[in-house]
């Protein structure tokens, strides 16, 4: 099958394997790119003649290399380059890179390259906007467009970014095994803001919303070259969990239907399926981590048939493993939810009180403050909880939610002037 669209597919899988060989070997972002760019144009123009090669990946590094080479060559002739015999013979250098592509060496380079895009110097909007470039190729007016910008602004967040990576010096040499667990905990951390991104916008952004299916594909290329890392397969089981439900988040309005009231049965059996057997695999390594324990509470969710059939309990527990592993106000937060499931509304805001500094600029904490305290019969306090999730909503889709919330609040019984 030698199609456009196959080789559209093949160059998309080949892209971070082939790019990171070409940024170790060239040291310079932009030349890489350009490198890899020219042998995409290439295998474009000879795979529908000549088929496919025996593996697309080496093939893209070597045209790449060479490519790479010619340019460095016109821009200076002083650089030292490598051997020339070492690019005389294409096919059986290619070949010979087939044979090797699976070994660390290469792992590494993969692993570097998503290392680059979620450097500490970078903001978090930088570092989705770099990855989803540079990992996973998408267009500047893609990812323009799923941020709601103008494409020149972003053209210009990327080159600062990749300005930034240039001046902090990231190292091209291979990392060590602590410096590589240090790596990937980290390249998950960016892999899951780039879920998060397309989680969140996609409600009112279908553009963003296609962020969610490139971070489960980045996780899964992470899983391939890390096979035996659990908090990988809880990243990934995470994510397909989540993403299950997504035909269910809004209604045919466009309102934001909470988990309780979605139609289960339009859930995605088969990524449900997938993400239960990547956590059962997961939780055998005894080795639990945040996305894991995160990944077992939506799994609780997935496997009750109704929400009567929650298991409320061991969701309650779950969390207080995650406040251990990974403290934070949100995560205590989503725990009063649960409780309040448990021991009633009022046990969830003696829980929540003491966050109300921490999280008073955070839409959701007031939220749920304020359906904990419509439950709990304190409609003036729900109101004023509620006119400030307003206040703080990120879209109209979470403003028209809450004003759904105070329409049965004032249906239960007018506020007193």
């Amino acid at each position: 099958m030698t199609d456009i669209a196959w080789i559209d597919l093949a160059l998309t899988a080949a892209r971070p394997q082939a790019l990171g060989a070409l940024l170790r070997y060239f040291r310079d972002l932009d030349t890489a790119e350009e490198a890899f760019q020219e042998a995409c144009l290439r295998a474009i123009k000879t795979w529908p003649d000549k088929g496919p090669p025996r593996d697309p990946t080496a093939w893209l590094i070597f045209v790449g290399r060479n490519s790479g080479i010619d340019v460095v060559r016109k821009r200076s002739k002083n650089d030292p380059l490598p051997e020339e015999e070492a690019f005389s013979d294409l096919s059986d250098a290619e070949g010979d890179m087939a044979d090797r592509l699976d070994n660390s060496h290469y792992r590494d380079d993969i692993l570097r390259l998503m290392f680059i895009c979620c450097h500490p110097d970078l903001p978090a909007t930088q570092q989705i906007a770099l990855a989803l470039r540079i990992v996973s190729g998408l267009s500047v007016a893609q990812i323009s467009r799923a941020f709601l910008v103008g494409d020149s602004a972003m053209e210009q967040r990327i080159t600062r970014a990749k300005a930034r990576v240039a001046k902090a010096g990231v190292p091209f040499e291979t990392p060590g095994p602590s410096e590589r667990a240090e790596r990937l905990g980290i390249v998950s951390s960016m892999i899951y803001l780039v879920f998060n991104e397309g989680y969140s916008a996609g409600i009112t952004n279908p553009d963003s919303a296609a962020f969610c299916d490139e971070a489960i594909r980045l996780a899964r290329l992470l899983l391939r070259i890390f096979p035996a890392e659990p908090e990988i397969m809880g990243l990934l089981a995470l994510m397909l969990l989540q993403h299950s439900r997504a035909r269910t988040r809004i209604d045919k309005d466009g309102q934001i239907v909470l988990l309780e009231d979605q139609d289960r049965g339009r859930w995605d059996s088969k990524l449900i399926n997938e993400a239960l057997a990547l956590l059962d695999k997961a939780i055998r390594h005894r080795k639990p981590g945040p996305y894991q324990v995160q990944a077992a509470i939506s799994a609780l969710h997935a496997r009750a048939a109704t929400p009567k059939d929650t298991d409320w309990k061991e969701i309650t527990m779950l969390y207080g493993l995650l406040e251990r592993i990974q403290p934070s106000p949100v995560v205590t937060l989503n725990k009063a939810v649960a409780v309040s499931k448990l021991e009633g509304p009022e046990a969830a805001l003696d829980m929540i009180a003491p966050l109300a500094d921490k999280l008073d600029g955070y839409f959701y904490f007031h939220g749920v403050k304020g359906g904990l305290m419509m439950q709990a019969g304190q409609r003036r306090e729900a109101r004023e909880a509620f006119d400030r999730a307003i206040a703080l909503a990120n879209s109209a889709a979470e403003c028209a939610h809450i004003r759904q919330q105070i329409d049965k609040l004032g249906a239960v019984t007018p506020l007193a002037e």
